[in-house]
């Protein structure tokens, strides 16, 4: 079997962890479940680029229960958990190509080892598969049935692309599904990134004051756990409505210039470039710390700060300090990539479960409606993202209300009135 992981040896490890992480992930082990027995994906080549995690390990053993062929490499090159790396190829027979901390050329031959197995569908995060293919691999697009997006970012790429007419292929925007964005977003992103702020510097963020840049769901759900540990929360936005949101909820807000004169940590959650840049380094306070949750390491300007500095060293695993010229430090974490990811275990499995649940269903629904789609970004279906929040409540043991037909009956009308 092809394929590229760190240490095979730390396989059972792996194995453990993806055990443990499938414990609480019931909505997949239900799809799982139907898979294993209909085999909806039978026959198809499936090339996904994910975050190499527990979590992303039982989706793929789940899409390769319901038949596929799954070849996987990482969507960052700090993100993958190399024992489960080891654990997919060793004790699930999956072909992974991923080795946290991979430089650049390393990262895209590995895209490039998935995309040679000539996938029927291709499953991002950060929509670099399909770039790679609109680009290099044009050849090999004649293969392709339709994608599955997992990240505001690569969403945001991808429907740049079908609005300039150059998108060759339909893709589902599964970050798009309320069972994803409401609550992976929000709870996953929040949670995880404050772990792996915590993790990397071992800092108390009780009394610090915590700047959130970007309030969409994943700045609100960084700044909702900030404030619940402690902090004294600023957020910076550009747009106005969200921006009167995140005041509405209780929280400053203020531009960045201003921000980063009192900030202690700041974190970027935009999916845009060059969020925090030289002249925000310039005002910021002695011993700042900087972190990323959006997924690309563009949000902070890196190589700006780099310019400015008069000496740089690692510090802590995960922490690098900046001594700038006016003898200011300032502690950029994991490069500036995904924090949740590189200093820490990303999101919760539970929070996962709707999330790859979501990509699960949409590759069957793919394989089933792929050829009536146009090459377009289209919403998981309605009933199969209500069909995940019926699931998950279930596993967690909760009963809802349903219409009487009375009430179905007053909804659909417009003769009832007073």
């Amino acid at each position: 079997m092809d394929y590229d992981v760190k240490d095979l040896s730390l396989a059972d490890a792996g194995k453990d962890r993806i055990e443990w992480a499938f414990q609480t992930m019931d909505v997949l082990k239900s799809i799982q479940e139907d898979f294993e027995e209909n085999k909806p994906l039978k026959g198809k080549t499936i090339g996904a680029c994910l975050h190499v995690t527990t979590e992303t390990a039982n989706l793929v053993i789940t899409l390769k229960k319901g038949g596929a062929d799954v070849y996987l490499c990482a969507s960052n090159p700090l993100s993958t958990q190399d024992d489960v790396a080891a654990a997919l190829v060793k004790h699930y027979d999956i072909p992974v190509f991923a080795i946290k901390g991979e430089d650049r050329d390393t990262y895209y031959k590995h895209l490039n080892a998935v995309l040679d197995k000539k996938p029927n569908i291709t499953m991002d995060d950060g929509a670099d598969l399909v770039s790679l293919l609109h680009s290099e691999r044009k050849e090999l697009i004649k293969n392709i049935i339709g994608s599955t997006e997992e990240t505001t970012t690569g969403v945001i790429r991808l429907k740049s692309m079908e609005k300039n007419g150059v998108l060759a292929f339909p893709v589902i925007a599964v970050n798009d599904a309320n069972t994803k964005h409401m609550f992976d977003n929000r709870y996953g992103t929040g949670q995880s990134t404050i772990d792996g702020i915590l993790r990397a510097t071992n800092r108390l963020i009780a009394g610090s004051v915590f700047v959130v840049c970007g309030y969409g769901w994943c700045g609100k759900g960084l700044a909702s756990r900030a404030k619940g540990m402690g902090a004294n929360v600023i957020v910076t936005e550009t747009d106005a409505l969200r921006a009167l949101e995140a005041v509405m909820d209780g929280f400053r807000v203020m531009p960045i210039k201003e921000a980063a004169k009192i900030g202690d940590f700041f974190c970027t959650v935009t999916g845009d470039i060059h969020v925090i840049r030289k002249e925000h380094f310039e005002l910021m306070k002695d011993g700042t710390i900087v972190a990323n949750s959006g997924h690309f390491d563009v949000e902070i300007d890196v190589k700006g700060l780099r310019g400015i500095a008069v000496s740089q060293r690692d510090i802590r695993p995960f922490v690098r300090e900046y001594k700038l010229k006016n003898g200011r430090r300032i502690y950029l974490l994991a490069e500036g990539r995904l924090v949740n990811l590189s200093a820490a275990e990303g999101h919760p499995s539970s929070v996962m479960d709707m999330s790859f649940a979501n990509q699960a269903l949409s590759a069957k629904y793919l394989v089933e409606h792929g050829s009536e789609l146009e090459k377009k970004v289209y919403k998981v279906p309605d009933e199969l993202d209500a069909m995940i929040a019926s699931l998950k409540l279930k596993s967690l043991g909760v009963e809802h209300d349903e219409l009487t037909e009375e009430q179905k009956e007053y909804l659909s009308s417009w003769t009832i009135g007073t």
